[in-house]
């Protein structure tokens, strides 16, 4: 399954790349691609708890907007 997340503070590559990492911990999660631009991260995920996600991306910075 595909998920597309908005949201906000992620302005450089840096905080993407700590976005990346830490979402690709959380079990379940097959690949993530973070957007400075579209301030949007792209998850693929097999059973991997939402919420577990949105608190990954939360824990680098960034604020969750959906």
């Amino acid at each position: 399954m595909q998920k597309k997340i908005y949201v906000a503070g992620m302005f450089d590559a840096d905080t993407c790349s700590k976005v990346e990492a830490a979402v690709k911990a959380v079990a379940g999660v097959n690949n993530c691609m973070a957007s400075a631009e579209k301030s949007q991260v792209l998850v693929d995920f097999d059973g991997a708890d939402e919420s577990a996600i949105n608190s990954a991306i939360s824990s680098a910075g960034v604020d969750v907007l959906n």
